[in-house]
């Protein structure tokens, strides 16, 4: 009798601790979900009117891009390498393809997994 009592506290003890791991990781998900909406909303204040914008980066290399940043109302052309920014030129707005985001076609996620679906089936 004593076996069985024994066996059934060892049973009521683990699934005490897997409870008890289950309840901490939860815990530990809900603080990292919360963390990250509170980094996110920091950073959108952040990039609100702010007088230095990417427009547009291309890649070179593995560690090379052109990048065309718009610095209060100048557009630059740089030259970003591994440890160095280097300044290639000045640009005039009225050179620049300007598109803004409104005009930008937006996939959705489910557009985008279709897509990568029907690329795998045709292999």
């Amino acid at each position: 009798m004593t076996a069985v009592l024994a066996l059934s506290d060892r049973g009521i003890n683990s699934f005490a601790q897997f409870a008890t791991v289950i309840i901490i990781f939860i815990f530990v998900l809900g603080l990292a979900y919360l963390t990250t909406r509170f980094i996110a909303k920091y950073e959108k204040n952040q990039i609100v009117n702010k007088n230095i914008e990417i427009i547009e980066t291309f890649r070179l290399s593995t560690n090379k891009f052109i990048a065309i940043v718009r610095v209060g109302e100048k557009y630059l052309a740089l030259a970003i390498g591994k440890d160095t920014v280097t300044m290639l030129t000045e640009l005039n707005a009225d050179d620049l393809n300007l598109v803004s985001s409104d005009q930008v076609p937006t996939e959705t996620f489910q557009e985008i997994l279709n897509k990568a679906k029907n690329l795998i089936h045709k292999k």
